[in-house]
């Protein structure tokens, strides 16, 4: 078949370990042959970064606001574990995702992606649950030190026009360790729109929540820009039968546990983090998630919700065949090149992104899976665990033919 025309690159931002190696094989064996790809690459691979003193993060980002769609391979954020594993690194480096969400300024939006064989943990779950995720401040851009001796911390804001502002935090009697964070009005307002507008344009419901009785002026912040956010949706809302509601996060749980799900649930960026992975587990295995990060000038950025899959990584160094789910990575590129087609107006592309999507699916729903699914499907169901490589080809073999 004649491969699909791009006209406009996306931007291809490499990753680590697992996953940088499945994002090979699945560019190798489903996308090289069927789209006559156009990409600008960045190796956001942890050993590059340190090499760029992160440069490449950063440039990846700006190209990303350049080409207004990008796909991520899952990274690695260091630790002091990682630090030891990797002892040519320099620097503890930040997570990229922080630092790209931060130069975009956008909003994650995390669903499951559901299939027949696979029914959520919770029983009344009939839809999807969506997580957005504030991408900005908080525990991504904060400030720590540990202290080893007695004394005291303030928390002080100088203003331009001389204003000052102080806070004693605590007075301590011995060692203890200090954490600043922050946000900004503009970063807050953003993540609302995105929130509402995404709403729209899905027909979904919104919950927001935060625990604005205990952070009365932080989280009272969060909850009082959304309000006003609000009140420019109200109509639109109205008219399409929407809600919008606020709660606290810890009522929040009680309720998403006991909904049937179809909504989107607005987190800040820890919780969003947190409740992301829960939302997956629960319905099936974090693998089965979709991320998206949506900037309010109408950029994305398509990734899997996981992590590096540190330990099938070292079993595959031994030469051990691995059945590491690569379906969160397939929907990364289906997700990216669809939106691709969808701005360049290139119908193929569209197609093409979803039937690679259907076609992993369909080998889901016909018993092919890797391990992690094997574990989760309904009594009866008869599947087999199968190799990465060898759901890759099957997935391969099923778009070959979706796609005529």
């Amino acid at each position: 078949m004649e491969k699909i025309k791009m006209t406009t690159p996306i931007v291809e931002m490499d990753g680590d370990e697992m996953t940088r190696i499945l994002w090979q094989m699945i560019k190798d064996e489903l996308v090289l042959p069927f789209v006559d790809l156009k990409a600008e690459y960045y190796d956001l691979g942890l050993l590059h970064r340190n090499e760029t003193k992160d440069q490449v993060t950063i440039d990846a980002a700006n190209a990303n606001k350049k080409y207004g769609v990008a796909v991520k391979c899952a990274t690695i954020t260091p630790n002091k574990q990682r630090m030891e594993e990797y002892p040519q690194l320099t620097e503890m480096w930040k997570s990229p995702n922080g630092t790209i969400r931060s130069i975009l300024d956008g909003t994650v939006f995390r669903a499951p992606i559901l299939v027949d064989c696979v029914k959520p943990v919770i029983k009344t779950w009939e839809k999807p649950i969506t997580i957005a995720r504030h991408a900005y401040g908080d525990i991504y851009r904060g400030v720590e030190i540990q202290t080893d001796e007695p004394g005291e911390v303030a928390l002080t804001f100088k203003g331009e026009s001389g204003n000052k502002q102080s806070v004693l935090v605590q007075k301590v009697d011995g060692a203890a360790v200090w954490q600043g964070v922050y946000n900004t009005e503009s970063s807050i307002r953003s993540f609302a729109h995105a929130c509402f507008k995404y709403c729209i344009a899905t027909k979904q419901d919104l919950w927001f929540s935060t625990k604005d009785t205990i952070s009365k002026v932080y989280d009272g912040y969060f909850k009082e820009l959304f309000d006003e956010v609000h009140n420019e949706y109200k109509a639109e809302f109205a008219r399409l039968g929407l809600e919008y509601f606020y709660t606290l996060i810890d009522d929040a749980v009680a309720r998403v546990i006991r909904s049937k799900g179809g909504y989107v649930w607005a987190c800040k960026n820890y919780d969003g983090d947190v409740m992301s992975d829960m939302v997956s587990t629960a319905f099936g295995s974090l693998a089965m998630m979709t991320s998206v990060l949506v900037s309010p000038d109408g950029k994305f950025e398509y990734e899997a919700a996981h992590g590096t899959v540190t330990r099938h990584y070292y079993k595959y160094l031994e030469g051990q065949d691995t059945s590491t789910n690569p379906i969160a990575t397939i929907f990364a590129w289906s997700g990216g090149l669809r939106k691709r087609g969808e701005l360049d107006g290139i119908t193929g592309l569209v197609k093409y992104g979803d039937a690679l999507e259907q076609a992993s699916l369909d080998a889901i729903n016909a018993g092919v899976m890797t391990g992690d699914l094997v574990g989760l499907v309904e009594p009866g169901f008869q599947a087999k665990s199968v190799s990465s490589k060898a759901f890759i080809a099957e997935v391969r073999g099923r778009l070959a033919e979706l796609l005529g």
